[in-house]
């Protein structure tokens, strides 16, 4: 196939794929490294338009792969953040029970966290959660001063710097159309051409399925991806939260739930819900893709899922287009919250893969061989744990393509 153009090609220029470049480049200092990127800028799509949050790991279960790098992720970030001079802000974080029916769920998470090695996790009382939120209504709460905000984009901006600064580049425009396997190496094909390369890394986000497939991978896990819209607390209405204020979650519905967001511009949103996007980067509610939606409703995955949670779907989706009713349930949590205290905000959304039995895969998910590398899931916390990810996939990376010592440092340190 002639001299390839690059030893790695990374295919996605997120979080993800930035941070595996960087960490790519620090393991092994002169590899020929190209990243490619659909869109006309880095993080356009998952990593610009998360809520921000830089989470702990109280949610995931203790010993995962997600555990652990949420974790070790979120101090690494923190470094790199002071490192760079970017901006955040601790900010804590409660988990709120409303009532004493939610109180083992409490519990459950509280264990969680500890076992997680989440800092400074406490469960504190009704008066110690008016202290720190006096506008917020519980019976108790999960408080974690560690949890903060971060801007990902700036964060993004700063990983793609050092991937040049190693010698590096990063491509946009270069939309992945094709992929083809020739003796010794891989060829992508582009709308500017194609690239050559001996090993491909891909970390493309929503279109992680359909990549893997292109490469003769199969179908399962399918990436189904669900719109999450944000509404922007006005005016006085922000002093209703000071930081992030989160329900406990119900163990009937696979999210979060509505929740405070602080931002580091000084606003503060709500939500997001969650509804079926109909288009893998639709962000409008009219945002419709025939090929998209039609993968969605064919998925045996999705079906099952949407039997499974059809209540719970429907409400979502009548909070989506009531601010009324959004308003409502956020009251929960913030009694004097009106609707007409809500602006719209922005929508983002997540790239969720799914097992063909509807449930949703809660851990990453690494597929390839000693050609092609596939991030087939890495869903929230992956904004937050994305040096560590990195450095997973970096070290994934090096042993299926036998690229030789470990060169590294520990990630989120020196330049």
């Amino acid at each position: 196939m002639g001299e390839p153009r690059a030893d790695v090609v990374v295919v996605g220029a997120g979080l993800l794929g930035l941070a595996a470049a960087r960490a790519l480049l620090r393991r092994r200092p002169g590899t020929r490294l190209v990243v490619l990127e659909a869109e006309d800028r880095i993080a356009a799509h998952q990593s610009g338009r998360s809520s921000g949050v830089v989470h702990r790991g109280l949610y995931y279960a203790p010993g995962s792969l997600k555990g652990r790098l949420c974790v070790s992720g979120a101090e690494a970030l923190l470094r790199y953040c002071d490192e760079r001079e970017l901006p955040y802000r601790l900010c804590g974080k409660l988990v709120v029970a409303t009532s004493e029916a939610e109180l083992p769920r409490l519990e459950e998470l509280h264990r969680r966290g500890r076992a997680n090695g989440v800092p400074g996790l406490e469960l504190v009382d009704r008066a110690r959660l008016r202290e720190l939120e006096p506008h917020v209504a519980g019976v108790r709460a999960l408080y974690s001063p560690q949890t903060g905000i971060v801007d990902f984009v700036r964060v993004a901006e700063a990983l793609a710097r050092d991937v040049a600064a190693a010698g590096g580049e990063v491509l946009t425009g270069r939309e992945v159309r094709g992929i083809a396997r020739r003796r010794g190496g891989v060829v992508l094909e582009t709308p500017a051409g194609e690239v050559e390369a001996r090993h491909v890394v891909v970390c493309a986000g929503v279109r992680a399925d359909r990549l893997a497939v292109l490469d003769g991978g199969s179908r399962e896990p399918r990436i189904v991806p669900f719109r999450g819209d944000y509404w922007v607390l006005r005016g006085s209405a922000r002093r209703l939260a000071r930081g992030l204020v989160y329900p406990v979650p119900d163990p009937a519905f696979p999210f979060l739930g509505v929740h405070t967001t602080p931002r580091l511009d000084g606003s503060t949103w709500l939500g997001p819900n969650a509804v079926l996007a109909l288009a893998r980067d639709g962000y409008g509610r009219w945002s419709v893709r025939p090929r998209d939606l039609w993968d969605a409703l064919s998925a045996p995955g999705f079906r099952r899922l949407a039997r499974r949670h059809w209540r719970a779907g429907t409400a979502e989706l009548a909070r989506d287009w009531s601010r009324r009713l959004l308003a409502r349930e956020a009251r929960r949590l913030l009694p004097e919250l009106r609707a007409a205290d809500l602006a719209p905000g922005p929508a983002g959304i997540r790239a969720q893969a799914l097992a063909p039995d509807g449930s949703l895969l809660d851990d990453f998910v690494f597929q390839g061989d000693e050609h092609v590398l596939h991030v087939r899931n890495a869903p929230s916390p992956g904004a937050t744990s994305s040096l560590a990810i990195g450095e997973e996939i970096a070290a994934t990376a090096q042993r299926a393509f036998g690229l030789g010592r470990d060169l590294s440092r520990p990630y989120g340190v020196g330049a």
